[in-house]
């Protein structure tokens, strides 16, 4: 294995007339779509980009933008996604840290201040090259932060991108059978690796709009006979709220999986019973890719948990010396593979705080039982300290979500000049309900330092492209 791209050349060879993408009434066969790569690749080397040079994709989800992922891939250069709704200034401030020669947008689109841009439509045809990269070249900086802090990219090479589509075919089943529904933006991690593992494949991607509806999604699903559908908690949570005549169509999906956030068990099973028996929900990272997997016979033994590690991935819980915890101890996880990202991007002081004597620390705790099943329990800097005893805001989440007028609830930390930190609750809900009830629901089943102080009803939570809670915006 070589240049990812070169498996499109493959596919073009051998079954050129079978279907690549389609989006609405464009439909491209792999002669049109490896085409398509090849005239990106020779597109972007006319600008002037060499092997090893960063460029930024500041792009909607076509089938342009797949090709210029592959083009970038094909011609050595490393692809940096920039998110199509950033402002200019948010964009300019990603794309300059990262050092990208240009920033490749839409037409129309506003310009970069100091980062030329340019607009994407029609590819002139180009010579067909040979693949510009190798193996343990970079591919891709995939951010983990979004624009808030200090952007964070680690840097990803073609072969750990390709071990990251091993666990695809081995675990999940991925073949050139399947017709997958890109549902989340092609920005974003998820959406961009299982599309691209999808063409690698030889499978058909098909594009859908992120801002589809429920009803939509699934017409979709019915209509272009999809057999594989990849969502985040916030997708599946909407599905959820529709009545199950609405939903048979995706109870024939051959599979159906989810990463982005951890789901609580009620929600696992109403998914797996509600919308396709065959739901899979992966533990995963930009850093480190598929970490663990939760299977439809894990989630009748360890439904609290996110499964067990994939092939090849090692996974330990550790206390604050680094020093290996006993089964069912609470530490932080870290974990080590041949698709794990060794750095960040231009960023030393971050990736020596991350990354150690071959270990990605992503700053989740978790325990890990005796038969090696991964629990999560939240994000290390969300511990809530509440008069010296650590309070997991996960545990709290999961019963409050479990009122049946609850849709989503997050927990964070609020400054006690008694105690030092209290629980705040914030909650979507689903049909009416009082602070008050839910305050009572949680007496019921929390132990009274566990319980929330206060309990605030909204109409939606703050979140990024990624569909994550913001809970830094909660907290201010």
């Amino acid at each position: 294995m070589m240049n990812l791209a070169a498996a499109l050349d493959d596919h073009a060879r051998s079954r050129g007339d079978r279907v690549a993408v389609v989006a609405g009434e464009t439909v491209l066969t792999y002669r049109d779509f490896a085409r398509m790569v090849v005239d990106a690749a020779g597109w972007l080397t006319a600008r002037g980009l060499r092997p090893g040079d960063v460029a930024g994709l500041w792009l909607k989800d076509t089938p342009l933008h797949l090709a210029l992922i592959y083009g970038c891939a094909r011609a050595g250069i490393v692809m940096l996604p920039l998110d199509w709704k950033w402002t200019p200034a948010e964009t300019g401030r990603v794309a300059r840290h990262f050092g990208a020669k240009i920033v490749v947008a839409d037409p129309g689109a506003p310009g970069i201040d100091g980062v030329p841009t340019i607009a994407a439509a029609d590819l002139p045809r180009a010579e067909a090259q040979a693949p510009g990269a190798d193996a343990d070249d970079l591919l891709l900086l995939s951010l983990s932060s979004g624009t808030t802090g200090r952007p964070k990219g680690p840097a990803v090479s073609h072969r750990q991108f390709f071990r990251r589509f091993m666990t695809h075919w081995l675990h999940l089943g991925f073949t050139d059978a399947d017709r997958f529904l890109c549902a989340t933006p092609v920005y974003f991690g998820g959406g961009r690796t299982f599309a691209m593992s999808m063409l690698f494949t030889g499978a058909t991607v098909v594009l859908a709009s992120p801002a589809l509806s429920g009803p939509d999604l699934v017409a979709m699903v019915a209509r272009e006979r999809i057999t594989c559908l990849f969502l985040v908690p916030t997708q599946l949570r909407r599905l959820l709220a529709l009545d199950d005549a609405a939903l048979a169509p995706l109870r024939n999906l051959r599979l159906l999986f989810s990463s982005g956030a951890p789901l609580t068990v009620a929600e696992r099973q109403e998914i797996a019973a509600r919308l396709c028996p065959n739901f899979h929900e992966y533990y995963a990272s930009t850093e480190g890719g598929g970490v663990s997997l939760l299977t439809p016979a894990d989630l009748e033994r360890r439904p609290d948990s996110v499964g067990r590690p994939v092939f090849g991935v090692e996974v330990e819980v550790v206390d604050d010396d680094d020093r290996p915890l006993a089964a069912d101890a609470v530490g932080r996880i870290r974990y080590r593979g041949p698709g794990v990202a060794t750095g960040y991007h231009l960023d030393p002081e971050a990736s020596l705080e991350r990354f150690r004597d071959g270990w990605f620390y992503p700053g989740d705790l978790a325990a890990i039982d005796a038969d090696g099943y991964v629990c999560l329990r939240g994000r290390r800097e969300d511990v809530i300290i509440r008069g010296g005893i650590n309070l997991y805001p996960t545990e709290i989440e999961a019963v409050l979500t479990a009122h049946p007028a609850v849709l989503e609830a997050a927990v964070v930390p609020r400054n006690s000049a008694a105690l030092g930190e209290e629980v705040a609750a914030f909650v979507v809900p689903r049909g009416p309900v009082t602070p008050e009830t839910l305050a009572a629901w949680c007496a019921e089943r929390l132990a009274p330092y566990k319980r929330p102080a206060v309990i605030t009803l909204l109409d939606e939570f703050p979140r990024n492209s990624a569909g994550k809670v913001l809970k830094a915006k909660l907290s201010a």
